[in-house]
C-alpha cells in the first residue's frame, strides 16, 4: 500500500494560506531539502485546482528556460498529477487529470495500487483536511516558519471529533522554522487535572 505525504508552509498561529506573501524570507538550503524530500520519489501528485494553477503557470517554464531549479521542474512535469476539482478541467502540463468520482474513494484506490513510489500531495488544505479525517494521510509534514500572519485560512476548521497525531521527527533550521512530521495516532486516553497533577514537580 502506498504512503500519502502532505507537506505545508505553515505559519505560528496557523496560517496556511498565500504563503508566498510571508515564507520566502525563511527559505533556505535546509528548506529546500525538506521540500524537495516531501516530493522526489512520489510516483504521483494529488493536488487542488489552485495549487495546480499556481504550479502549471510556473514550472513548466522553468524547465524550458534550463536554469538551477530546471531538474526539479522536470521532476514535477515527469510525475503523475491528479487535479481535484468540482469543475470540468482541461491541462497544457504534461501526465497531468482530473480525479474522477468520490475523493476517498478515489483516494484509497490510489494507495492499493502498485508501485513503490508515494503519494504526495503538496499545498491543497482541503484534500488534506479531508484526508486527515478519512484515516487516509501517513504523514503530515509542516513547516512552521516563526510569524504570526495574523489573518487567512488556518490549517484546521471547526469540525466534531479531534484528530490525534504523533510527533515522529523534528528539526529546527538555522531561520528558526520547525520541520515537523506527524503521522496519525490513536485516541488520546481520557484524563483530568487530578491525573496530570501527579507528574508536577513537588512545592517545596
Amino acid at each position: 500500500m502506498k504512503k500519502i505525504i502532505a507537506g505545508l508552509f505553515i505559519s505560528l498561529d496557523g496560517v496556511v494560506e498565500a504563503p508566498d506573501q510571508w515564507h520566502f524570507p525563511y527559505f533556505n538550503a535546509q528548506m529546500g531539502v525538506a521540500v524537495t524530500d516531501s516530493m522526489v520519489g512520489a510516483d504521483t501528485m494529488l493536488i487542488g485546482r489552485k495549487t495546480y494553477d499556481s504550479f502549471a503557470g510556473a514550472w513548466p517554464d522553468r524547465e524550458t528556460a534550463g536554469g538551477e531549479d530546471a531538474e526539479f521542474a522536470k521532476v514535477l512535469g515527469d510525475v503523475r498529477k491528479i487535479v481535484v476539482s468540482n469543475q470540468r478541467l482541461e491541462f497544457t502540463w504534461r501526465n497531468s487529470e482530473q480525479l474522477q468520482g468520490d475523493l476517498i474513494e478515489a483516494v484509497t484506490a490510489l494507495k492499493n495500487e502498485p508501485g513503490d513510489g508515494f503519494i504526495s500531495i503538496p499545498g491543497s488544505v482541503s484534500i488534506i483536511r479531508s484526508l486527515l479525517s478519512a484515516g487516509l494521510l501517513d504523514e503530515l509534514r509542516l513547516l512552521v516558519h516563526p510569524i504570526a500572519v495574523r489573518r487567512g485560512m488556518r490549517l484546521f476548521d471547526e469540525g466534531e471529533a479531534p484528530i490525534p497525531l504523533k510527533l515522529i521527527s523534528s528539526e529546527t533550521f538555522d531561520t528558526g522554522v520547525l520541520n515537523l512530521i506527524y503521522a496519525p495516532a490513536e485516541s488520546a486516553e481520557q484524563a483530568t487535572y487530578d491525573d496530570a497533577k501527579a507528574h508536577l514537580p513537588d512545592a517545596e
